[in-house]
């Protein structure tokens, strides 16, 4: 049988690393880590909001309805939590860490946006409760029920 050499082992393996993300997973991790070089170089709050909406304003049709109400709707309810940039995404964070954010359907390809929650949120119902929600339209009633959800997020 032949040897293999440790560089051929590790060429296989990067390949097969980089093969396991979609090109939109790669996307997104790059668009994190500009995100966090841009931090250490000492972006202030106005900076990291105003990123947000250069965000929301590349979005096209549906997303960048849904995320234009969505950034409106969190702001107002929420005006403790500050925008900012996410794996690419428009989010919104406390103390540091990103609380809820909003996920384009275009970003992955999925047939809906996303309103996540990460753990910091205070939305802990017993033993389950939801962290995302999918969304196909914000209308009035959506934004009541994301006004209480970050709110009661927020906490």
């Amino acid at each position: 049988m032949p040897r293999t050499t440790k560089a051929a082992k590790a060429t296989t393996s990067a390949r097969k690393s980089s093969a396991a993300f979609t090109d939109e997973e790669r996307s997104a991790m790059k668009d994190r880590a500009q995100e966090v070089k841009s931090t250490r170089g000492g972006a202030s709050p106005d900076d990291d909001a105003q990123a947000v909406l250069d965000k929301i304003a590349e979005l096209s049709g549906s997303d960048r309805k849904m995320a234009e109400a969505v950034h409106s709707v969190v702001v107002a309810a929420a005006p403790e939590l500050a925008p900012r940039l996410w794996y690419g995404m428009p989010a919104y964070a406390k103390a540091g860490k990103v609380v809820c954010f909003f996920q384009p359907a275009a970003k992955f390809k999925a047939r809906y946006a996303t309103l996540g929650f990460n753990d910091p949120a205070n939305l802990d119902d017993g033993t389950m409760w939801p962290t995302a929600y999918a969304l196909t339209t914000v209308g009035s009633a959506e934004e009541k029920k994301i006004a209480a959800l970050v709110k009661r997020a927020a906490r």
